[in-house]
């Protein structure tokens, strides 16, 4: 059925401005990232602030589509001390997804170094994210630890409180990493881990032994400011049950300042 004129606020309307308001909180978020970016790539020498532009083609948390494939604009700042403690925050925004997808992540971290290869790293993290369909994300709550071996292999541990569904049960993770330098600013990234699913399989209810397995293979290139990173992504998760979809393969561009 099509409405005329005399039906104004007809759902079509209802949502043409919905996408329209989308379109205009997407490009408020851009022109907040970029200025930041401006301001603070003069002060990047003299001040503990740093921060980061990023354009990826999908966000995948722990082999989890946060997002439907499609540009994703990302910002991140981070403060850090001489003691080892570092605050930070991250916003990323999708004009195609529903709502014109906007995620939150603030951070606290405190590192310590544990020889002269070895460091650890304590996280608390805060996810909050808007209702947006079926994806599956849910606001949450994370405490990690991790240990770090000359920047190249890292091994994570982690449980994760979430705030709407189910909180009343902690799920746990363990994350292994490597990042292989190669010549010319290339390097190998390769991941793995398990994690207890946040949310049950459609029709199952949350049990203990609810957990998926994912990975990734990846090629990075950094040069200065810069860095891009191609990955092919492999998810357990990755079944009929769950929308939006994993793309077996993403990639980002990424500044520095």
């Amino acid at each position: 059925m099509e409405y005329g004129p005399a039906f104004p606020h007809a759902p079509h309307d209802r949502e043409v401005a919905q996408a329209r308001a989308s379109s205009r909180a997407c490009l408020a978020f851009a022109v907040l990232v970029l200025a930041m970016a401006c301001s603070g790539g003069v002060r990047a020498q003299a001040s503990p602030l740093t921060g980061t532009v990023a354009l990826s083609s999908q966000l995948v948390d722990r082999g989890m589509a946060v997002t439907r494939p499609g540009p994703v604009l990302q910002g991140a700042l981070n403060w850090a001390s001489p003691s080892g403690w570092s605050v930070g925050v991250s916003a990323s925004a999708q004009d195609r997804s529903p709502r014109g997808f906007v995620g939150f992540v603030a951070r606290i971290a405190r590192s310590w170094s544990l020889s002269t290869d070895w460091q650890m790293q304590a996280n608390l993290l805060d996810y909050r994210y808007p209702s947006h369909g079926r994806s599956r994300t849910y606001d949450r709550t994370e405490l990690g630890v991790s240990w770090i071996y000359r920047d190249v292999l890292t091994f994570g541990l982690s449980a994760s409180h979430l705030s709407r569904y189910g909180g009343q049960r902690p799920r746990g993770a363990a994350d292994l990493g490597l990042r292989w330098p190669l010549a010319h600013g290339f390097a190998l990234s390769a991941s793995a881990g398990v994690a207890q699913e946040l949310v049950p399989p459609r029709g199952t209810r949350y049990e203990r032994r609810n957990h998926y397995y994912y990975g990734h293979a990846g090629l990075t290139w950094d040069n200065g400011p810069w860095r891009v990173e191609v990955a092919h992504i492999a998810s357990h998760r990755d079944r009929p049950d769950y929308q939006p979809k994993v793309a077996p393969w993403t990639a980002t561009v990424a500044w520095a300042f």
